[in-house]
């Protein structure tokens, strides 16, 4: 094959979106501001670089907030937490920044109103992801998860009482409106959320990498194992027509032999993955030949979130500027 043949496709948007972008700045500011150590209760985002890099400046990240010193600095995650982990967090003295994404606190703000006027609540989400963890410990009592569309046909609830669903913000769009109509074939009169619960940053992706798909022999998704919207961008790409896909943590993982006959590669990344990371696939396809890639632009972003309230407010006592963040 010759390598005039050879295209290279990039997805836009990709990488970083603004709840991903305000908590990476949210943890740089706070270790400029107060000097390591920061303590982050879980990965502050889904990535391993981004980690690393966070780490090597003087972040420390914990599992649980126990190992945490009394009186330390904590930033909760993008991803959120449990109203029981906030109380082990003032019980400790811990003084805390929280990062959530706001489109994660919207799904608890929804959590805790439809548990407030006694709803069921079918959460579509994955067992096990921090942000399901802390959606679910706002109102344990009243959601029942719900992972795919195979659940949806055995889930175990009274089905006596008004119902609703919400979601994980970084599912596939695709499956989980499969869920819910599974569910509503079940339950009619199962209600929708008041707005998407899928974050806007989730769908582009998935919008952009159906785009490159169908044109492709080969999608590579650069993005964390532990990252729900980069896995799911795999998934995607195969159901829209890539004829293989893979995520990769970074060039480094890609196999020679994903290469053989392939012609086209589409290229995609996560929400929480650096588009340095990025650029380092498409030189390490430079090197074989593939050519500069044509961009394949499905949405433009604008989307900005303001630092948490916690440390602007400290940012202003000592005169320094907040900033701003964009995704």
């Amino acid at each position: 094959m010759s390598d005039s043949a050879k295209r290279t496709l990039l997805a836009s948007p990709r990488g970083y979106c603004a709840g991903v972008d305000r908590a990476v700045v949210t943890v740089e500011k706070a270790l400029d501001h107060f000097g390591p150590p920061v303590y982050m209760r879980k990965q502050i985002v889904h990535n391993k670089h981004v980690v690393e890099v966070l780490e090597e400046r003087g972040a420390v990240f914990v599992d649980e907030l126990d190992e945490v010193p009394e009186g330390s600095l904590v930033v909760f995650s993008a991803h959120g937490v449990s109203p029981a982990v906030r109380q082990q967090a003032e019980d400790r003295n811990l003084r805390t920044i929280d990062a959530t994404c706001p489109l994660v606190t919207k799904v608890h703000s929804e959590a805790r109103r439809f548990a407030k006027d006694e709803y069921e609540i079918l959460l579509i989400g994955h067992d096990g992801h921090e942000e399901v963890e802390g959606t679910t410990g706002e109102a344990p009592e009243n959601i029942t998860l719900v992972q795919d569309p195979g659940e949806a046909a055995s889930v175990d609830v009274d089905g006596s009482s008004r119902m609703v669903w919400l979601s994980q913000t970084t599912l596939s769009v695709d499956e989980t409106m499969q869920t819910v109509t599974r569910l509503r074939e079940r339950f009619p009169g199962l209600e929708d959320p008041p707005s998407d619960d899928i974050c806007y940053a989730t769908q582009n992706r998935q919008v952009a990498v159906k785009e490159i798909a169908p044109h492709a022999d080969l999608v590579i998704v650069v993005g964390s194992s532990n990252s729900s919207n980069s896995v799911r961008l795999v998934e995607v790409a195969l159901n829209a027509g890539a004829r293989a896909a893979y995520r990769v943590d970074n060039a480094g993982e890609i196999e020679e032999s994903w290469l053989d006959g392939v012609q086209t590669v589409g290229v995609t990344s996560g929400a929480s993955v650096p588009d340095s990371l990025v650029g380092g696939v498409i030189d390490y396809l430079a090197e074989r030949g593939f050519p500069v890639p044509e961009e394949f632009v499905t949405a433009k972003e604008s989307v900005v979130f303001s630092l948490p309230s916690e440390l602007r407010r400290e940012l202003k006592k000592a005169g320094t500027s907040p900033g701003a963040e964009s995704a």
